[in-house]
């Protein structure tokens, strides 16, 4: 069985030329770039358009990729920044609350940390529900980019130092944003759970 080749090489594949290189990339990332630009581009059709724009942009900036990044958060810095200019450019304020909530059972979510409840009884599931609610509300209100930072982190598992890579500031400002935005998050939850507005989650 052959092997499956690395990014890298795929990537020095379509510098010399191959095209059918960079479409076993798009294959690659396609799905997890088409979940990042839905969570900030409230449409699913724009979304669409925004994801191939960024592959666009992708293939006609690979010749200046150096590998000092990985390719993936190379490229979620592209949709990233495709997303925002979309975004601008339409006058329109990005993600909204039924686009968080992933459908998908298999993708990752972010959950408040400590709540554990048994969804058998009717009270259990109204708690879930207004939980999620809550956390879709308060992520929904964030500013772009602490929303950006905390969607990359919480929902597609990016270590900080590919967050940082992918927005393309400084891991301290990553941090920051993370955290800032774990803190609105809790501070929507906390009366919700009655949990002690001094308490650190």
């Amino acid at each position: 069985m052959a092997e499956t080749p690395s990014d890298l090489d795929l990537v020095q594949r379509v510098k010399n030329g191959d095209k059918e290189a960079f479409n076993l990339l798009v294959l690659k990332y396609q799905r997890k770039v088409g979940r990042l630009v839905r969570r900030l581009v409230n449409n699913s059709d724009e979304a669409d358009d925004v994801v191939q724009d960024a592959f666009i942009k992708a293939y006609r900036a690979l010749p200046q990729f150096r590998g000092d990044s990985a390719f993936y958060t190379w490229l979620y810095r592209i949709a990233v920044n495709t997303a925002k200019n979309h975004l601008v450019s339409r006058g329109k304020r990005p993600i909204s609350l039924s686009e968080l909530a992933s459908n998908d059972p298999n993708e990752e979510s972010f959950e408040p940390p400590d709540v554990t409840v048994d969804n058998n009884t009717p009270e259990a599931e109204l708690m879930s529900r207004q939980v999620a609610e809550a956390v879709n509300r308060s992520v929904a209100a964030l500013p772009e980019e602490l929303r950006t930072a905390l969607c990359l982190r919480e929902i597609d598992g990016l270590s900080y130092e590919e967050i940082a890579e992918a927005m393309n500031c400084p891991i301290g400002t990553v941090r920051s944003r993370i955290f800032r935005a774990r803190e609105a998050v809790a501070a929507e939850l906390r009366p919700l759970l009655n949990v002690s507005p001094d308490r650190r989650w």
